[in-house]
């Protein structure tokens, strides 16, 4: 086996360097914020129906058929990781195994109850002066074309491999709409219902034969090649190294090299003129400061008459106003330098700043809580196979924590995804 491999912050190593857990930093020590912690979350679970079974036997929380439960091992680290970040302490006590969903319960029917009711958990004063007990927000810089490499590289560059292991055949790392929810979809289903969900962004931009398609983040180069099999003529760009390789790898196999042109290149430098403009899941990584540039360089792309469709993930336009400062788990483990757009700002955005508008929204965001659910089931069962790459236990756990994490957003609704129609 090769040697263990994290995806943490460089900072979170040398802040944990002495840690047993490696790449997780020590807890701190179990004081005034850690005790004021856990009779909150008492508090908070006589509310939620959720009990949480300490290792001293205590159990806060009732017990109730039906009601999931998780056992903390380490219920002083646990509570004084939240109280130096709520945000991060959480996530951060669950990746050094300090506490899991208990036999029978799983991770993300713990999750969900709090994110369905996170609104009523976390009042707005709690908002107001979140920055007292919450580490600040991203520089303004955080998305600018050398920071934007670095933060895509420490998630998308981690190790094609990896994401072979729990994506479909498709290799599609975005929601996928089924045809059904009921019932559950099951694995043999994804790669159909991926499918489907570029042929939608397709059709909404209009792509048949001769079209002329750019496509902002090329993935692992799905969207390409259907494009492409329809007779349209592909730019799609990524500032990925490791999927542009995979991506062409991919769009000589299906015979289409002559129709795909694969770039490595930032959007703001992309130039030429484009009768549709795609992109799926991928302005959440372009941060606030630079919504205005990424929706103008569409703009300034786009043929006369042309159609643009992007896929986005979402948060209520309050939540984002509430949180777009706020440095959470998933900005220091999973995306650096994200911002879930809502669409009151996309709007107003291109109000503001373009000649294009919104002509249609199709929310599907039950349809990601089901694909989230299949690649967390996915990776579960291939960790073996993903462990022989080099990747440790506290990956694994970031892994699973994030899945879950993210599947109890968009089964509650906290979060959503659409298919975004723009025209001008």
């Amino acid at each position: 086996m090769s040697e263990s491999r994290t995806t943490t912050d460089p900072n979170v190593l040398a802040e944990g360097s002495t840690s047993k857990v490696r790449g997780v930093p020590d807890a701190p020590a179990y004081g005034f914020r850690g005790r004021v912690v856990r009779t909150v979350v008492g508090r908070i679970l006589g509310n939620v129906p959720v009990s949480a079974a300490l290792s001293d036997g205590t159990v806060l929380g009732t017990r109730a058929p039906g009601h999931p439960e998780i056992t903390v091992a380490d219920p002083r680290s646990m509570f004084a990781r939240m109280g130096q970040s709520p945000m991060i302490g959480l996530g951060e006590s669950y990746m050094a195994g300090e506490w899991e969903a208990s036999d029978g319960d799983d991770l993300a029917d713990v999750l969900a109850p709090f994110a369905a009711r996170l609104t009523e958990l976390i009042r707005p004063t709690f908002y107001r002066l979140r920055h007292v007990v919450l580490p600040r927000g991203l520089s303004a810089e955080e998305n600018s074309k050398d920071q934007a490499r670095v933060n895509i590289h420490r998630h998308y560059d981690l190790s094609n491999e990896m994401f072979e292991q729990f994506l479909d055949r498709s290799l599609s790392y975005s929601s996928a709409l089924f045809e059904t929810l009921d019932p559950a979809p099951a694995l043999e289903d994804l790669e159909t219902a991926q499918l489907r969900k570029v042929d939608a962004i397709l059709d909404q931009a209009g792509v048949r034969e001769g079209t002329r398609v750019l496509e902002i983040g090329t993935g692992w180069g799905t969207l390409a090649i259907r494009a492409a099999e329809r007779g349209a003529h592909v730019t799609t760009i990524t500032i990925s190294h490791e999927q542009a390789a995979l991506a062409q790898e991919r769009v000589d196999a299906a015979g289409v090299t002559d129709r795909v042109d694969i770039a490595l290149r930032d959007y703001r430098d992309q130039q030429g003129e484009f009768d549709a403009i795609v992109s799926v899941e991928m302005i959440e990584a372009v941060g606030e400061k630079y919504w205005p540039t990424y929706f103008a360089t569409i703009d300034r792309l786009l043929a006369p008459g042309g159609k643009v469709a992007i896929q986005a993930i979402l948060l209520e336009h309050h939540r984002m106003v509430a949180t777009r400062n706020t440095y959470t788990w998933i900005h220091k483990y999973i995306f650096p330098g994200g911002l879930l757009p809502s669409t009151e700002a996309i709007q107003g955005v291109l109000a503001e700043h373009t000649t294009l508008r919104v002509t249609r929204i199709d929310q599907m965001g039950t349809h990601y809580a089901h694909t989230l659910r299949l690649w967390r089931e996915q990776f579960l069962a291939n960790w073996p196979a993903i462990e022989a790459q080099g990747f440790d236990d506290v990956f694994r756990r970031m892994w699973e924590f994030y899945l879950a994490y993210c599947e109890a957003g968009f089964r509650t609704g906290y979060l959503q995804v659409a298919q975004i129609s723009i025209q001008r």
